[in-house]
């Protein structure tokens, strides 16, 4: 019996489905508990004025993912075999710095789902994160792990989407103030936009999607305009979200709310919505933190994972799905120990983040502009090369100039 070709539909529908889990996982993967949390610390600190730090991160963000979907997929390789190729030795300090941050972000990520249980049904936040942490490696456990992953993930983002959409119009937020801060700003916080730029796209986050895209083998040079548009589709998910979530908050902040930073166990996001909808906006916040705990916990670990490579070059779905499941599990372990873990410690591992985002920026555009050879001799756009270099030089003076204050969080932990 001849074996069946699927027909052009069919293979066209898969590539569509490729592409919209990659938008996913790197949108849930960028709106975690800890740029939540970030975006009510914020915007408490800074009113309107912090609408221009989300402009400056999407923008940002623009050009990282493209640089680094595109060369990820015309190199058909991960970011640590990249770097490797590009510079020797370079993947294994990429890969430590990923696996380490992502880590850290992955305790944050369970204790956000735990605390989003223990809004919503008063659940003990180290149980609630305990469960969720099971829930995640159950998918992983499961033999269509790939598909339940891919679901999981587009689910809980249209889920964060609307529940976020309708905290934003209970708020009643000054679109208008918003907007003029958008482009003219009273304060440009450098260490506030490395913060949440190193939440939304550094470390791990900025290679989920590419490295979504290249599990599934949607790469080459004849899908790079494919891959574009996707990775811009995702930017525009990601920037929607942010914007939404900070005009939510803002609305809280302008009406005369009072929201507490300074306790150890402060959590300026209930504190909002709570304020927004009262037990209603409480019972909401939990559902989102619930979602983009679970969410991002899962793009963490299989992000951060797929790193492993650079130790182990042929390392096989299965062996991956374990390591996946035991750095899930080293997470869940670190939480109980340590606990709930506070704000402060969501806010410092995002600015540890936009601290290793240049690292890896440097990497990609030096292979965008000198090692063509690496993505079969391909004529890399000049002009995507040339922001990728400005970009690089911002992100390294941006980290230079927040570094004492980003460390300054951890003395309020």
């Amino acid at each position: 019996m001849a074996e069946s070709i699927p027909s052009p539909s069919a293979a066209s529908a898969v590539t569509r489905g490729s592409f919209l889990a990659a938008i996913f996982l790197m949108a849930t993967s960028a709106i975690g508990p800890g740029f939540i949390t970030q975006t009510a610390t914020f915007t408490a600190k800074l009113g309107s004025a912090f609408a221009f730090a989300i402009l400056a991160s999407i923008l940002i963000d623009f050009v990282v993912q493209l640089n680094i979907w595109r060369i990820t997929a015309l190199t058909r390789r991960n970011a640590s075999d990249t770097a490797n190729a590009a510079i020797p030795g370079a993947g294994y300090f990429l890969a430590v710095l990923i696996l380490v941050g992502g880590l850290a972000f992955n305790v944050g990520n369970i204790a956000g789902a735990g605390l989003g249980l223990n809004a919503m049904f008063g659940l003990d936040p180290k149980i609630g994160g305990a469960a969720s942490a099971l829930l995640a490696i159950g998918i992983f456990l499961s033999r269509r792990a790939g598909l339940l992953l891919d679901r999981a993930i587009i689910g809980l983002g249209i889920l964060m989407i609307a529940m976020t959409l309708v905290v934003a119009f209970t708020t009643n937020p000054p679109v208008g103030e918003a907007l003029r801060q958008t482009f003219m700003p009273d304060v440009i916080d450098f260490a506030t936009i490395t913060t949440i730029v190193g939440g939304t796209v550094g470390g791990y986050i900025c290679y989920a999607g590419a490295h979504r895209l290249l599990d599934k083998g949607t790469v080459g040079a004849e899908h790079i305009d494919e891959v574009s548009r996707a990775a811009t589709k995702g930017i525009v998910v990601v920037g929607i979200m942010r914007y939404v979530l900070f005009l939510a908050i803002l609305g809280v902040v302008m009406s005369g709310a009072a929201i507490d930073l300074s306790g150890h166990n402060a959590n300026p996001a209930a504190q909002a919505f709570q304020y927004a909808a009262g037990e209603f906006g409480f019972k909401l916040f939990g559902l989102i933190f619930w979602a983009a705990g679970i969410s991002s916990s899962i793009g963490a670990a299989y992000t951060s994972v797929s790193f492993f490579s650079a130790f182990k070059p042929d390392i096989n779905l299965k062996q991956r799905n374990i390591c996946t499941i035991v750095f899930i599990a080293l997470a869940l372990l670190l939480f109980v120990l340590i606990g709930a873990t506070p704000a402060s410690l969501l806010v410092f591992v995002g600015g540890l983040n936009g601290l290793v985002l240049p690292i890896g920026l440097t990497l990609f555009v030096y292979v965008a502009a000198c090692r063509q050879d690496l993505m079969g001799n391909y004529a890399y756009p000049k002009w995507l090369t040339i922001l990728g270099i400005l970009t690089c030089l911002l992100t390294w003076y941006m980290g230079y100039v927040s570094f004492n204050t980003i460390f300054h969080y951890l003395k309020t932990l």
